[in-house]
């Protein structure tokens, strides 16, 4: 999205290549465990270089480059190798400009800023980006959706969203601001409530619910103003009236909750209002029916700190 922005800003032809994900796997099948800058990234470029190349030739042009040449990630010299390596080979010239010295990288930072870019700090490959995310300790969330297509904080379809409004406000002339922030992720893997020894029960959980060893047992202890307290973990369990209620919605059965929740802004206002305050992690449960049995309670979730995009709009005087 940023690089067909960039195109018409700057007036260039878009030529999209075929995304041949599979074709890629096969080529580096083996070189998983490679680090970056290793022999991955050497197949990653002949791919490249030969798509680009055939390209070129079609259209009639003798010489390439990429955008590569620029990241902190790659290594300009492995790039320079192997270009001149393919020119050998197959005639086609590859033009490698340092635009990382004498200040370059210092300027990227300036203009990124000044046109507000969007800015991916990993290659794209997935192999890369797991080490890279294992390395900072933090949840390669990137790569999966929840199945009920609720839009996560710091997703993929959060930032789709955010730069597709930054579009708008472009072709309407508004002024706007991309700024980060930081903030305490979520990501929720499973839920299961057991009653009993074996009889599940659908439930869902409100967005950062947490158990410390992603499980607990317990009864519940008493109820007030219709929330229901458990004995154990700091555990509460609202029926699916009260969250109908709530949000003047009218979902029929769990069911339908699991597969279509509200917004995520909208249950953190149901945590804030059952919990009392914006930094409760306890679990807050919603069920059909409140449970009278013994019960065994799964969550298996992370919270994490992490950055966030957000788009602000205002008026220029």
């Amino acid at each position: 999205m940023d690089v067909e922005r960039s195109c018409k800003k700057l007036g260039i032809e878009l030529i999209e290549g075929e995304y041949d994900y599979e074709s890629w796997l096969k080529a580096v099948r083996g070189l998983e465990k490679e680090p970056e800058k290793g022999a991955r990234c050497e197949v990653c470029f002949d791919k490249r270089f030969l798509t680009s190349a055939q390209k070129a030739l079609e259209l009639g042009e003798d010489k390439i480059t990429t955008t590569l040449l620029v990241s902190p990630l790659k290594s300009q010299e492995q790039l320079k190798r192997v270009g001149d390596d393919f020119h050998a080979k197959h005639g086609v010239e590859f033009i490698a400009v340092d635009y990382r010295s004498g200040g370059g990288t210092q300027d990227q930072s300036r203009v990124t800023k000044e046109e507000q870019l969007y800015r991916q700090d990993y290659c794209g490959c997935i192999y890369g980006l797991t080490m890279q995310r294992e390395q900072q300790d933090k949840l390669m969330d990137e790569m999966f959706s929840p199945i009920s297509g609720q839009t996560l904080p710091a997703s993929i379809e959060e930032r789709l969203a955010l730069y597709s409004s930054r579009n708008r406000l472009e072709d309407e002339g508004k002024a706007y601001k991309i700024i980060r922030q930081k903030f305490l992720n979520y990501r929720q893997f499973s839920v299961k409530l057991i009653s009993g020894k074996k009889d599940i029960i659908a439930a869902h959980a409100l967005i950062y619910s947490t158990l410390p060893r992603k499980r607990a047992q317990g009864r519940i202890e008493f109820e007030l103003n219709d929330v229901h307290y458990c004995n154990r973990e700091e555990v509460k369990f609202v029926t699916l009236a009260y969250f109908n209620t709530f949000f003047s919605t009218e979902y029929k059965n769990m069911q339908e909750l699991i597969f279509n929740p509200p917004t995520v802004e909208k249950e953190l206002t149901l945590r804030e209002h059952i919990s009392g305050n914006n930094y409760d992690l306890s679990p807050i449960i919603i069920v059909e029916e409140i449970p009278t049995t013994k019960l065994t309670l799964h969550i298996d979730a992370k919270t994490y700190e992490d950055t966030r995009e957000k788009l602000i709009a205002y008026l220029t005087h």
